[in-house]
């Protein structure tokens, strides 16, 4: 059985765009105001929800069954992938939403991010093929000479072509410093010959497009070692010749991986240049030009940045379906009698505390990770298009401090939250007929993708926490400060609210503990931070369901409880007490183990582990 669409509506999408978030900021932007408004959302988004259900989940349940494979030399994909791509592509529901010309027609971040999870959520394993084109395009549009733009965008636009991002290598994973690609060039200064060999490159092959437009990552000979000396390349399985033809470029998929999930992503091997035949275009300045210093790392980390909050963007769609997956099972699985009344008549599951006590969990951390991502990519919106240097400036500082937490925080989460999903439905959760034991296999994949979470959480505490000589990070979590300074005393939340101002009191002396570390222990930074990474999204993500939980209160009090949306008040508020009562507690003991610095970790000898 496929992993079940399970959303029911698009309530909690709407409050966040309508209710929370200062859209109308957005809406009102010139890209925008003539084509949305923040009282269309609702109308907007039933369409996306009606087509997750009907055109996007059938095609979860023919990936999960029919896997990539790879016959003579030719990759096979799901037959209905292919239709589904060109449909999203062609419609708009795609790359075409990257486009920077002036006069398009493209969706706010802000709501594509609805639009996303909901198209997500119903075969996440697909959605990729969709969000690496728009990177690859974003890359291109970025970089690329206008001549360049007007080959490759247009058909990587509306789905004739498809675009991935080439990093890893059998030798250089995450140390991407160490790659052995290389560039050669030629008599044409952008045209470089590419020789090298590329692993575990998601979307890196398929059949359903004509061509497959590689970013890809080489050194330059002659160029320096380490980061500093790569280069980006666009590097087509197909070269594309002036008369807009096509052919060979020298690029062979040697091998797919079979993995735990994800059956139906083609995670392909790729071989570049092995008859010496295979060409790119240099984007940007050569390094033979240049002192020997490339500019691909700084180009591919904008694709990356991007590619990190969707992946966190696509473990929390896995971490919704999930628990809307349980709560329909708790909701029709009859089993047991109640605690209270154990000669009353047999109960669905639903009723049973620890049930009630699973799904409220999944619910708070649902609703966390979406509001961490949608606040997000709100200033996405704001850093591109508000005509204020300042604002821009703001949300672009924004965006990097959370980009970390985005990824990390719902990926770290997915993957026992998962496991508790399954829990709720007894011996059947572990049986692939039904849809969380596919969802858990897909969801481990998010925490190892574009860096892994320890990268994410060396990023957050040696550049993030450092920004302007530490001043973007204090001003970050100085307005969660300035949020409770204002909001303690609110009526029916004052329990929630001290555990808030606890937590910043422990994160304070976490960050304290950092500090020191540095010149006493700096090896018990990496030792910890991914711990630290933990804490400072909880932090988080307190604070931004506390602010919702403030909207819904002040709602309840003017609709009253016989109004059909009060439940839906109520139970984001009971979200946001279980989280503030139940998760925010780790931060501060969190901060007594950082304090106690244990050492067990580095002091036991590598032998040891033998036994």
């Amino acid at each position: 059985m496929s992993a079940n669409f399970a959303y029911l509506n698009t309530r909690d999408l709407e409050f966040i765009i309508q209710e929370w978030l200062p859209t109308e900021q957005v809406f009102n932007y010139d890209q925008f105001k003539d084509y949305y408004s923040k009282d269309d959302v609702k109308a907007f988004l039933a369409p996306i929800l009606k087509m997750a259900k009907e055109v996007v989940e059938p095609t979860n349940e023919d990936g999960d069954k029919n896997p990539v494979k790879l016959v003579d030399g030719k990759v096979i994909l799901p037959k209905s992938f292919g239709p589904l791509f060109h449909k999203l592509q062609s419609e708009g529901w795609g790359t075409s939403n990257i486009d920077k010309s002036e006069d398009a027609m493209i969706m706010p971040h802000v709501l594509n991010a609805a639009v996303t999870e909901l198209l997500c959520a119903a075969n996440p394993v697909f959605y990729p093929y969709i969000l690496l084109t728009s990177g690859a395009a974003d890359l291109i549009q970025s970089f690329a000479d206008e001549d360049l733009k007007q080959v490759f965008l247009p058909k990587m636009m509306d789905g004739t072509w498809a675009g991935t991002m080439c990093l890893t290598e059998p030798s250089a994973g995450s140390d991407v410093g160490d790659i052995l690609s290389k560039a050669y060039p030629t008599d044409d200064p952008r045209i470089f010959n590419i020789k090298g060999q590329k692993i575990f490159i998601t979307g890196g092959d398929n059949d359903f497009t004509d061509n497959i437009i590689h970013l890809y990552l080489a050194r330059v000979e002659g160029a320096k070692a380490g980061t500093s000396g790569i280069s980006l390349f666009i590097v087509p399985k197909y070269w594309v010749n002036e008369d807009g033809s096509l052919s060979d470029n020298d690029v062979v998929t040697t091998g797919v991986e079979h993995k735990l999930g994800q059956y139906a992503s083609c995670t392909a091997a790729l071989s570049f240049g092995d008859n010496a035949s295979c060409r790119g275009w240099l984007l940007g300045k050569s390094p033979l030009e240049n002192d020997g210093r490339g500019e691909g790392m700084a180009q591919m980390f904008q694709m990356m940045n991007l590619a990190r909050m969707e992946t966190g963007h696509m473990a929390h769609c896995c971490i919704a379906n999930a628990f809307y997956n349980a709560r329909d099972y708790a909701k029709d699985r009859v089993q047991g009698r109640p605690f209270t009344n154990p000669r009353g008549e047999r109960v669905a599951i639903i009723n049973h505390e620890d049930i009630r006590r699973t799904l409220i969990m999944g619910k708070a951390h649902m609703e966390a990770t979406r509001a961490m991502l949608m606040k997000a990519l709100f200033n996405f919106d704001i850093r591109e298009h508000d005509p204020s240097p300042e604002e821009r400036q703001k949300a672009q500082t924004y965006v990097e401090i959370v980009t970390p937490l985005c990824k990390a925080y719902p990926s770290d989460e997915g993957w026992w939250l998962c496991g508790e999903a399954i829990q709720a439905y007894g011996g059947y959760g572990f049986c692939e007929e039904y849809p969380v034991a596919q969802i858990a296999r897909d969801i481990k994949i998010y925490s190892i993708w574009e860096g892994t979470n320890f990268i994410q959480s060396l990023d957050l505490i040696g550049r993030k926490m450092g920004m302007a000589k530490g001043a973007a990070f204090a001003a970050f979590i100085q307005e969660i400060k300035d949020f409770f300074a204002a909001n303690k005393d609110t009526a029916g939340l004052e329990k929630e609210f001290h555990n808030l101002g606890r937590a910043l009191e422990a994160y304070d002396s976490i960050l304290g503990t950092l500090v020191s570390w540095k010149g006493s222990n700096p090896s018990l930074i990496p030792t910890y931070s991914r711990r630290v990474l933990t804490a400072t999204s909880q932090l988080h993500a307190g604070h931004l369901l506390l602010d919702q939980a403030l909207i819904c209160l002040k709602k309840m009090a003017e609709i009253g409880p016989e109004h059909y949306d009060y439940k839906f008040y109520k139970g984001k508020v009971e979200a946001t007490r279980w989280y503030l009562r139940n998760v925010v507690p780790n931060i501060w003991c969190m901060a007594d183990i950082i304090a106690d610095a244990d050492t067990s970790a580095l002091d036991i000898d590598l032998e040891s582990f033998d036994y």
